[in-house]
């Protein structure tokens, strides 16, 4: 498998990543799902849905240009766009685990930043 294909398979696994996110984030926040995933009473989660809601948003736009990268006919822009949307996926993590909880830099920082190395060999 080459280098390329690699790189773009690590890309999607990342954009699927942060759709699932999205569908945690803004349909099941309050669910049980959601409630475990995240750790938190259900008043809590009543009271955070409006906002998580805007986060699961968020989420879908960092993985719509990771998929918009996937499918651009030009490889620079391709690869421009692919830097861009992993390294906002890195400081997004960092920022989540520095502020929110400390597993968001391994769950979501480090495979986006075990593709943004692959991208960069290519």
């Amino acid at each position: 498998m080459t280098v390329i294909i690699f790189a773009k398979i690590l890309v999607a696994l990342v954009a699927i990543e942060h759709l699932y996110i999205l569908y945690l984030e803004m349909f099941m926040w309050t669910k049980p799902k959601g409630l475990k995933a995240f750790g938190m009473t259900p008043a809590v989660a009543e009271a955070s849905k409006s906002l998580a809601a805007n986060q699961g948003l968020y989420n879908g736009f960092l993985a719509a240009g990771l998929i918009w990268s996937l499918f651009h006919p030009h490889a620079e822009v391709a690869k421009e766009l692919q830097i861009f949307f992993l390294l906002c996926v890195i400081v997004a993590a960092i920022f989540g685990g520095m502020t929110a909880k400390k597993s968001i830099l391994l769950v979501q920082g480090l495979p986006a930043l075990v593709a943004l190395l692959f991208v960069w060999l290519t």
